[in-house]
C-alpha cells in the first residue's frame, strides 16, 4: 500500500507496539501502515457508554481509541473499559503524574501525556518507570496551547520552532537521561500551516521517533475535516506521519470515516468502498443528489473496498468511470448501468440505485 512519498520519512521511524503483538496490538512506525485513531466523549466514568462507543468506532475501522481520565475517581472505570474493550486503549492524563502511573497498571495500552503540564521532569520520571514496568509506550504530546513557559516567552522562534524544540527535548531526555525508547510523538496546533511545518521539523530532527499527525480542535465536521484533509494530506504524501486522528467536535465515528477517506484519498490503505460522482451541471436530466446519497449510504455497508460511479450524463459515463468497479451514467430519466467500463442494463430512474446495487452484488 505505500505509494509515492511514503517511504522517504516513515520507514526510517522504529516501531512501537500498542497492546500486545498478535492480540489486537497495533504496530505504529517503522513501515506499518498508518494506524487511525479516535477519542471516547462519554463521561470517563460511564463504563457502558464507553464501551458502547468503542464497538461502534472499532465497527467504522478505528484501530486505537483514548480514554481521557480527568481525576482519581475515574482509574476504576478506566481500568473496566479496558478489559472489555476490542481496541487497545491509550490512557490521556493531564496534571496529575500519578493519575498516569495507576492507569498503566491498569490495562492502558499506552499513555499520553505533556511532560510541561504533567509536573515536570521529575514527574515525568515517576510516568517513565511506571510504563517501563507495565511494558507499555508512552505518547510525548505537545499542543501550542501548552507550551512550557520559558519556551512560549521566547521571541526568537516561531511556533513551529518551539513546538519541535519542546518535543525534541522531551525525546533527548527519555532516551539519553532514562534510556527509555518506547515513545511516539505528537505536537499540535490548530493552524494548519503551524501543525505542517512543525512536523517536518520533527521529521529531520527526530527522524526514528514514529509521529502521531494531527490537526488540534479542527473544528466541527464540516471545518475540522477539510482543514485537516489540508494539513495532515501534505504531510502524509511526503511519507511524515506514522498514525493519525482527524478531530472533530462531532461523533468520533465520523473522526474514524475521514481518517480513511483521507488515506484512501491518499491511496495508502482502504477499507470502505469509493463513490465516484459527478457534480451535475445543465446536461443531467435525472435528480442525480439523492441517488448518489442513496447510493453512498448503501455501498458504506458493504464494508470492502472498491469503486462505484455514479455519473450525471453520458459526458462523464463509463469513459471518465472506466476505472469504476461498477457505475451508473443517467440519460433522460433513466440510467444506463455498467461495469469495468461496459453498459450491461438499463433502468428507469426509479429503479436506478437498485439495478446499481443488485450489480454491486455481483462482484
Amino acid at each position: 500500500m505505500k505509494q509515492t512519498g511514503d517511504k522517504a520519512a516513515r520507514m526510517l521511524t522504529h516501531q512501537v507496539m500498542v497492546g500486545r503483538r498478535g492480540h489486537g496490538g497495533v504496530a505504529i512506525g517503522g513501515g506499518a501502515p498508518v494506524a487511525v485513531q479516535s477519542m471516547l466523549s462519554c463521561p470517563a466514568t460511564d463504563v457502558a457508554a464507553n464501551l458502547e462507543q468503542i464497538e461502534r468506532l472499532a465497527e467504522a475501522g478505528c484501530e486505537i481509541v483514548r480514554m481521557a481520565i480527568p481525576d482519581q475517581t475515574a482509574l476504576d472505570a478506566f481500568r473496566r473499559v479496558c478489559e472489555g474493550s476490542p481496541l487497545p486503549v491509550v490512557a490521556d492524563v493531564h496534571f496529575d503524574a500519578s493519575i498516569a502511573v495507576r492507569a498503566a497498571w491498569s490495562g492502558a495500552a499506552k499513555l499520553r501525556i505533556n511532560p510541561g503540564n504533567i509536573g515536570g521532569l521529575p514527574k515525568t520520571d515517576l510516568v517513565i518507570d511506571a510504563a517501563r514496568g507495565a511494558g507499555i509506550p508512552i505518547r510525548i504530546g505537545v499542543n501550542a496551547g501548552s507550551l512550557d513557559a520559558q519556551l512560549a516567552a521566547r521571541t526568537d522562534l516561531t511556533l513551529p520552532e518551539k513546538l519541535a524544540a519542546s518535543a525534541e527535548g522531551y525525546v533527548r531526555y527519555f532516551e539519553e537521561e532514562r534510556g527509555f525508547r518506547d515513545i511516539v510523538v505528537s505536537a499540535k496546533a490548530h493552524d494548519v500551516m503551524a501543525t505542517i511545518r512543525t512536523y517536518r521539523l520533527l521529521s529531520e530532527r527526530i527522524p526514528h521517533i514514529p509521529l502521531h499527525i494531527g490537526i488540534t480542535e479542527a473544528g466541527t465536521a464540516f471545518q475540522g475535516a477539510i482543514k485537516s484533509a489540508a494539513g495532515l494530506g501534505v504531510l502524509l504524501e511526503q511519507g511524515i506521519g506514522d498514525t493519525l486522528r482527524i478531530s472533530l467536535t462531532d461523533d468520533p465515528v465520523l473522526e474514524v470515516r475521514a481518517a480513511w477517506q483521507l488515506l484512501a484519498a491518499l491511496d495508502m490503505r482502504r477499507r470502505d468502498p469509493e463513490l465516484i460522482s459527478c457534480p451535475t451541471c445543465g446536461r443531467c436530466k435525472v435528480d442525480l443528489i439523492p441517488i448518489a446519497r442513496q447510493v453512498e449510504e448503501a455501498v458504506g455497508k458493504l464494508g470492502r473496498p472498491l469503486k462505484v460511479a455514479v455519473m450525471g450524463c453520458v459526458v462523464n459515463g463509463p469513459g471518465e468511470a472506466a476505472d469504476a468497479d461498477v457505475g451508473v451514467a443517467c440519460g433522460e430519466g433513466q440510467g444506463a448501468i455498467f461495469r469495468h467500463g461496459r453498459i450491461v442494463r438499463k433502468a428507469d430512474e426509479a429503479h436506478i440505485v437498485d439495478a446499481l446495487m443488485e450489480e454491486v452484488e455481483k462482484l
